[in-house]
């Protein structure tokens, strides 16, 4: 692939949303093998996703954020936190950047929500690129869909 320009942009009208499903699809369900019902969910509908995207089109990643008590489940019930979650770069864009591109887009949209912190669900393997970008790890490993996470943090 070029080292074409991207943007990365919050998803709001249907072609954006369905860009959004179907790079998680591709990187979740049909590379990772998570099945489909548990990778898409109700939070689906209340979450601001974020989308990156080629100049000529071509989806690149995408990633949620969850706020407010659609959160809570996720966060402990702590409502200054926001849930960083379904972040997924296709296999074509990754080293490009898109990753932080949307990891920064999803905390800059947390911020606009007042949220003092942002949480996930890391895949252990990628543990070390989410602290490169200043989440700390806390809690023992746990499984998710069939693959090992950690919970992580990182303060706005």
């Amino acid at each position: 692939m070029s080292t074409r320009a991207y943007e990365v942009r919050v998803a709001e009208d249907p072609a954006d949303l369905e860009a959004c499903f179907a790079v998680r699809k591709q990187v979740f369900v049909v590379e990772q093998g998570v099945p489909e019902d548990l990778e898409y969910d109700a939070y689906d509908s209340v979450a601001v996703h974020v989308l990156a995207v080629r100049e000529d089109g071509v989806p690149l990643g995408t990633g949620r954020l969850l706020y407010g008590e659609q959160a809570a489940a996720k966060t402990g019930g702590d409502l200054s936190l926001g849930s960083l979650g379904r972040l997924a770069v296709s296999q074509e864009a990754r080293g490009l950047g898109v990753g932080i591109a949307l990891a920064r887009a999803i905390e800059e949209a947390a911020r606009a929500r007042g949220l003092a912190a942002v949480d996930l669900h890391a895949q252990t393997h990628a543990l070390g690129f989410y602290e490169r970008l200043g989440y700390q790890p806390y809690g023992p490993e746990y499984e998710e869909a069939g693959i090992p996470h950690r919970g992580m943090r990182s303060v706005l």
